[in-house]
């Protein structure tokens, strides 16, 4: 049974995305699977939008081979809910697959069950998250993780690419693709592509970086190293290092690949540049690393989205 876990103000898309995912996957499989949106108060639990699903209460099913918990606005009150850490920590006792949507890694983290685990959450709730829950080994640009038996994944829709994921360890790849199919998805994105979105924090940096990620993105085509950053900051190598973490939530490699892929992209869409050239002015250098960092960033390499903008 894939058990679903809401409270009052939750996001509708973390719970419902998962539960058609689920819906669908077992019609192809042939699978007897049930599915049960399951909450501290059983009746209607009303989402954020106004929308309201009809739950059970959280009594320890020992049906329950998949427990996810939904994100939204009201998840900081979920997280500090004993009852339903209770019921999150006696599930994971058990070995139940368990897995958060979005800031659905909040009930997680309070309960425990991320401490010296990989985990990811909402890209916009990074630096909170990092300060919150040092112990977790937070990857702020992945679509989904999973370590052990503990899943998380980002943003809302990332539910869908966690639970497509997981039809593939229950159910297999054919399965996991006609599913997707059926849902009308492009592609499904796999765990280590990055969450869009983040490229979006840096686009008008601001805060104690700010400057200096500007004058970055006017050096695309310098090395731009951490040894270069740190000293364009004034600051040691280390303790540079771990500042911009703490502030931007990301590492600075990671987040001059993003200006990078952001300013590579606009080149690609916008021009009939080649794409040797453009991976070399935007500090790929190689075409293939450049490849590989799209991949990455949007599921698809620079030819498709320039073919992908002409026809648009």
């Amino acid at each position: 049974m894939i058990g679903i876990l809401v409270f009052p103000d939750f996001q509708l898309l973390d719970a419902a995305g998962p539960i058609s995912v689920f819906e669908i996957a077992a019609r192809y499989a042939a699978a007897d699977q049930a599915i049960k949106v399951l909450a501290v108060t059983p009746g209607p639990v009303r989402s954020s939008s106004g929308v309201e699903m009809l739950a059970r209460g959280l009594r320890p099913h020992g049906a329950i081979s998949t427990l996810i918990v939904a994100g939204g606005e009201g998840v900081r009150t979920a997280s500090k809910c004993e009852k339903t850490l209770a019921f999150v920590r006696t599930m994971a006792r058990r070995g139940v697959r368990i897995a958060s949507v979005c800031s659905g890694a909040y009930v997680l983290a309070e309960a425990g069950l991320l401490d010296g685990r990989r985990a990811t959450t909402h890209w916009g709730r990074t630096r909170h998250f990092l300060s919150a829950y040092p112990k977790v080994k937070l990857e702020p640009d992945q679509i989904f993780t999973h370590d052990g038996p503990i899943w998380t994944s980002a943003g809302i829709s990332a539910g869908i690419d966690l639970a497509l994921a997981m039809v593939v360890e229950d159910f297999g790849e054919e399965v996991a693709q006609k599913t997707a199919r059926q849902l009308v998805l492009y592609h499904r994105r796999s765990g280590g592509q990055s969450q869009f979105s983040s490229l979006l924090e840096l686009k008008a940096p601001t805060g104690r970086f700010g400057a200096l990620l500007t004058w970055a993105r006017e050096h695309l085509d310098a090395p731009l190293t951490v040894e270069d950053l740190a000293e364009q900051a004034g600051m040691s190598t280390r303790h540079f290092a771990r500042a911009f973490i703490a502030e931007t939530g990301t590492t600075p490699s990671k987040a001059v690949e993003r200006l990078r892929i952001e300013a590579a992209r606009q080149r690609v869409q916008s021009s009939s540049e080649a794409i040797e050239r453009v991976a070399q002015s935007t500090g790929f250098r190689d075409p293939e690393r450049m490849r590989r960092a799209f991949i990455r960033a949007f599921g698809q390499p620079p030819q498709s989205l320039r073919r992908a903008a002409r026809v648009g």
